[in-house]
């Protein structure tokens, strides 16, 4: 990465961490991106960058976390869903998935600046997540998670995932996409994981007929890498609170993961989005390492509500292996790499998995 290049990160860095920072901070701000653009070494001046958007993100983690758990009034223990500002002054791990999920975006578009990906890239992430956002606040207002006929949506959605395996656009071999203008999107990785999360929470038949089909849809596109992110979850919930219908569904996803690693799967790297967890130290190792960061942003609101959590732990330890599996898979093959990478299928999909996850948050 040039001299100038960095300087140039470095001043956007500072500047969007400015945005982040409280009224009352705003002479600090000016300070912080007057000292970026004046330090004589373009590293340094990076570096320092770095350093204050890691020091505003525990700021504003201090500050939101600090308040009482009295505050929260008790007409939030019914079933009428909160302002998304009341959800994360309530902890709310739904709320601080949003704030993970813009954490790994713009965590993503400071490598993707640094890495010299097209602009567009990092306007499509920004748009995915705007759109997510819209998306995600319909779903909770409307009482997606609370529904009880979740499984037949989940039906539905699997006989999309078939469609899209039958219909859908092609690339060496595999057919996992659908065309949206010059957008490809990646179907499985946007619905998959809502679907999964959907089906751990109300584990119906329906539900379960979902994910037998949906697990015959990986393995006709074939999509190794999501036919094992159903698999690992599917296991993770087994072991956590079995019963004949998480059983079934199981076998079927192990089945269709075993069909996908005997088919050939010869889809090449792709620039910006695949192998970056690699290829960003090659850019910078700061830009590794914001890579990194990003990435293990995503199965924060798992961890933090599987502790929180007295009653829903397996939903909350399924959205995690989920991610976890989407992330380990992107390490191990040639597979996108969620948010941080170009992507807005990933993007959509992480934002309607947590609208799925319900208000599950029990106090221990």
């Amino acid at each position: 990465m040039s001299g100038g290049t960095a300087r140039r990160l470095a001043i956007s860095i500072a500047r969007f961490t400015s945005i982040l920072l409280p009224a009352s901070q705003g002479s600090w701000s000016r300070a912080m991106i007057n000292e970026v653009a004046e330090l004589d070494d373009h590293a340094e001046a990076l570096r320092f960058a770095m350093g204050c958007l890691w020091a505003a993100v525990v700021q504003a983690a201090a500050h939101h976390f600090s308040g009482s758990d009295t505050k929260v009034r008790s007409a939030h223990h019914h079933e009428t869903e909160a302002t998304p500002m009341e959800q994360f002054r309530q902890r709310d791990p739904r709320a601080i998935g949003l704030a993970c999920a813009a954490g790994a975006v713009g965590l993503g578009a400071v490598y993707l600046t640094a890495a010299q990906a097209p602009w567009v890239y990092i306007i499509v992430n920004g748009t995915a997540f705007v759109l997510g956002l819209i998306a995600y606040f319909a779903l909770v207002w409307g009482g997606w998670a609370r529904t009880r006929r979740s499984g037949a949506i989940v039906l539905a959605l699997a006989f999309v995932l078939v469609a899209t395996a039958l219909f859908g656009a092609s690339a060496d071999g595999a057919t996992r996409w659908i065309r949206v203008g010059s957008l490809g999107v990646q179907v499985s990785l946007l619905l998959l994981p809502l679907m999964i999360v959907a089906f751990a929470r109300n584990r119906d038949s329906l539900g379960m007929a979902g994910l037998i089909v949906a697990a015959l849809a990986l393995a006709l596109q074939p999509d190794r890498a999501m036919a094992g992110v159903l698999a690992a979850s599917l296991l993770t919930l087994a072991i956590l609170r079995f019963d004949i219908r998480v059983g079934m569904a199981l076998v079927a996803a192990v089945i269709a993961f075993a069909v996908t690693l005997v088919r050939p799967d010869t889809s090449p790297a792709s620039p910006w989005v695949d192998r970056i967890l690699y290829t960003s130290f090659g850019v910078h190792p700061l830009m590794g390492v914001a890579v990194l960061i990003g990435a293990l942003l995503l199965i924060v609101p798992a961890v933090y509500g599987f502790g929180k959590s007295s009653a829903h732990k397996d939903v909350y330890a399924v959205f995690g292996m989920v991610w976890t599996g989407v992330i380990v898979a992107a390490a191990l093959g040639n597979y996108p790499t969620p948010l941080v990478g170009y992507g807005g299928s990933a993007v959509l999909g992480y934002v309607l998995s947590l609208a799925s996850i319900g208000r599950v948050a029990a106090t221990r």
